[in-house]
């Protein structure tokens, strides 16, 4: 019997409230995930930040570096945070309301 391994996708995503409060996750769904942010089911930072409007993510496969990509992302100053999010959204298009339809296409990186 050969074992079979279950591929995931996992992301690194950042999320803007609407005065500009930037909030740095990981999950493996994302659709779900954003929803609970929008929906304020977790009691934290972003529910009581009104945090939930989703300005970038960036999927892989490897749960090892979207972990270090979020550490890093969180390491980083606001300015460098603003830069990346301006490279690949500059208008800080909410993500959420079509990303479902074509993930790619919304969070294509230059590294």
């Amino acid at each position: 019997m050969t074992k079979r391994t279950i591929e995931h996708q996992y992301y690194v995503y950042m999320l803007s409230s609407e005065s500009g409060v930037l909030y740095t996750g990981v999950t493996h769904n994302l659709e779900r995930r954003i929803w609970q942010h929008k929906n304020k089911i977790v009691n934290g930072f972003t529910s009581r930040y009104k945090v939930n409007s989703l300005v970038y993510f960036k999927d892989s496969d490897d749960i090892g570096a979207v972990i270090a990509r979020e550490k890093e992302i969180k390491g980083w100053v606001r300015k460098k945070k603003i830069a990346l999010i301006n490279e690949v959204n500059p208008k800080w298009k909410a993500l959420s309301m079509d990303f479902m339809d074509n993930p790619i296409s919304c969070h294509t990186e230059s590294r």
